[in-house]
């Protein structure tokens, strides 16, 4: 459950990943290879809509055996891009969006704060709550929150574990466990001890070649 939810495709882009771990981290491993190749055959940087293309028909290619609901965002020279994908396939290019089983939740925090033209401080704090909103209403959703903020000059802001919703250690030292739970040392009699030393040669061992 605390995976890495935001996965490198390209200097100027990152996908953010929903469904099963594996498919999610594997699938942008091969497209992020492929989008390397195609920077090294052209000499220009990726667009957003290559990453979309090559991530939809691989996706739709499997008819949705492969578990992963991507959020891709990126800059290029067209300006800033948000898509989301499905595991069939199918694709959108919107505003805003969001993928998994959190996803209503955060939703719902998108569609209230949501605005044109937002400072990157306030955006940045609104993708914080809707992430929050999906881990604390949906048990499928993991316990960690990543950021990564693209902006078009180039420069990537990527936020391992940006915020913390529970710490664990103080809800595990406020736990008190009851004595009877705690099996002190001679608790079962031990009715007789006996240690034996064993000597071991080369000559007893027999050395077999595969």
């Amino acid at each position: 459950r605390i995976v890495k939810k935001i996965h490198y495709l390209a200097p100027n882009m990152y996908c953010c990943g929903a469904g099963t771990a594996a498919d999610t981290e594997m699938t942008t491993k091969m497209i992020s290879s492929q989008l390397e190749l195609l920077r090294m055959n052209t000499h220009s940087p990726s667009r957003v809509v290559t990453a979309c293309t090559l991530l939809k028909r691989k996706l739709f290619q499997y008819q949705g055996q492969i578990s992963a609901a991507l959020v891709l965002g990126g800059c290029d020279v067209n300006g800033a891009h948000v898509y989301q994908i499905y595991p069939h396939g199918s694709t959108g290019k919107l505003p805003y969006t969001t993928m998994g089983s959190g996803s209503l939740a955060a939703m719902s925090v998108f569609e209230q704060g949501w605005r044109e033209d937002m400072p990157e401080n306030e955006a940045l704090e609104l993708v914080r709550r809707s992430i929050l909103a999906g881990v604390f209403n949906d048990l499928g959703s993991g316990s960690n929150c990543d950021t990564c903020v693209i902006r078009m000059d180039g420069t990537v802001s990527y936020n391992r574990g940006d915020v913390t919703p529970n710490p664990v250690q103080p809800l595990r030292d406020a736990i008190r466990h009851s004595s009877k739970l705690s099996i002190s040392a001679g608790t079962t009699a031990v009715l007789s001890t006996k240690n034996q030393r064993f000597a071991v040669t080369l000559a007893d061992v027999d050395v077999v070649e595969a």
